[in-house]
């Protein structure tokens, strides 16, 4: 959830507990989990803490830097933080710790159907706190929040049926960063995000390369 311009010195109420509701939304699954395997539990906090370094470093690279002479950059680089850099950065961390503790089971299908939920509610928090506008369209702006918030619910649609019908067994989580990554290239055209990158975010290539990489994961799982 990018931070623009307008920084709110107070917070918002409603956000920080939409994300502290889509973090507890995680752990009461990946902590039931680890009643089995307690390596699990050590996952989940790989996968949290890579998520929130992603975020915090996606943000710096797509347009912390632009603060650079902002009297307000500490506030601004301290607050600022992005799902596209969390998604790739809990990914790592959650293989990370996987490789680390020689836990060689498949987790993402039931991942993967974790996610749109919790980033649904860090949208209804965005929406509170009047961030990750639109860019001005003939009819107003763009409502980017709400678009995001319907892909996210088709996505859970079809992370839902695929499970249901038992298609792509193991491949969930990699189809859906390729499928979230395609839609928000394209829809960062329409979102009121900096593009010094010859009319470009950072965002839209950090999700470009998390579309990559996912389509090169996929790949390497097929071929087993």
């Amino acid at each position: 959830m990018a931070l623009m311009h307008a920084i709110l010195p107070a917070g918002s109420p409603i956000y920080s507990l939409m994300l502290l509701c889509g973090i507890a939304w995680g752990a009461v699954y990946w902590f039931r989990e680890s009643k089995t395997d307690g390596r699990v539990a050590l996952i989940y906090a790989g996968g949290l803490a890579g998520a929130f370094l992603g975020a915090k470093l996606a943000f710096l690279f797509a347009e912390g830097w632009l603060y650079l002479h902002d009297p307000n950059r500490w506030m601004i680089w301290l607050s600022g933080k992005s799902v596209m850099g969390a998604l790739p950065g809990g990914w790592a961390g959650v293989e990370a710790a996987k490789k680390a503790l020689g836990y060689r089971k498949i987790t993402g299908d039931k991942f993967a159907r974790l996610i749109p939920p919790a980033l649904i509610l860090g949208r209804i928090g965005c929406l509170n706190a009047g961030c990750c506008k639109g860019i001005a369209c003939s009819f107003g702006l763009w409502p980017s929040v709400e678009v995001e918030i319907a892909f996210q619910v088709f996505a859970l649609a079809g992370l839902w049926w695929m499970g249901r019908r038992g298609l792509q067994t193991g491949q969930h989580f990699h189809l859906y960063l390729i499928a979230y990554g395609i839609f928000r290239f394209l829809h960062e055209f329409l979102r009121a995000t900096p593009k010094p990158l010859f009319g470009t975010s950072g965002y839209q290539w950090i999700a470009l390369a998390t579309a990559a990489a996912a389509v090169i994961a996929y790949r390497k799982r097929a071929a087993k």
